[in-house]
């Protein structure tokens, strides 16, 4: 079982700069507590047990958050000195990584998928990648993806409006040593550059897959979406 995960926490947050200016996005406080904490809790009951916190923007911030308030976590932080995009962080994380496979997740993202039954697919699938794909009506943030019937991905379609759709979750179950077999750059973006590129290998097989969890899902990266989450979290 996966037990362990990387959760990206190193972005920008631009968008977000409206209401939240002083601290990275993960740290956006929801209901008095770090928009983190409740992504590392819901992880922990989960059975994730070694973390892989990759930080860059105010990285001081997350550092100083984890030491006091999660000194018994076990966990390793990896630092962009310089923006290398989401593969790029990832690329630097999974050096850290003691595992096969990992959980890859980002840190403004809460998305509370069942961790077993997707490494249970990745793993009946020999995927390199398996994403969690949230069924989503009337949107227009996000590209859609489509699966083959064996649920293998059979393309990933742009940012427009769409009644209703799969979109990326932006969880993965990694295979880490397929991953890194790639010739990949320091600096280049998960989704563009490594997903959307590999959708099959180079024998023409498929070697990403999508399983479809319809599980509560939040991304803060809008102040609308910040806001929202203030309600909706306040019992979790």
């Amino acid at each position: 079982m996966i037990k362990e995960a990387i959760i990206l926490a190193g972005g920008l947050g631009t968008r977000l700069r409206s209401v939240v200016s002083d601290v990275p996005k993960c740290m956006a406080p929801v209901v008095g507590k770090p928009f983190l904490h409740y992504l590392i809790e819901f992880l922990q009951k989960n059975g994730i047990e070694n973390f892989i916190f990759s930080v860059g923007y105010l990285h001081e911030v997350i550092e100083e958050y984890l030491d006091k308030n999660y000194q018994q976590l076990p966990y390793k932080i990896t630092l962009e000195t310089e923006p290398m995009g989401t593969g790029g962080a990832i690329k630097l994380a999974v050096k850290k990584t003691s595992q096969k496979n990992v959980l890859v997740c980002n840190g403004d993202t809460f998305y509370k998928i069942d961790v077993d039954l997707l490494d249970k697919f990745h793993q009946r699938n020999t995927a390199a990648c398996s994403l969690c794909l949230k069924p989503m009506y009337n949107f227009d943030r996000y590209g859609a993806v489509e699966l083959n019937e064996d649920l293998s991905i059979k393309s990933f379609k742009e940012k427009k409006f769409y009644s209703s759709g799969l979109i990326n979750g932006g969880m993965y179950a990694l295979n880490i040593p397929e991953f890194s077999k790639e010739n990949l750059p320091e600096k280049f973006s998960f989704e563009k550059d490594y997903l959307e590129k590999k959708v099959l290998n180079a024998e023409g097989k498929p070697q990403l897959y999508g399983m479809i969890q319809d599980k509560y899902f939040i991304d803060i990266g809008i102040p609308e979406d910040y806001e929202r989450a203030q309600k909706e979290l306040l019992h979790y």
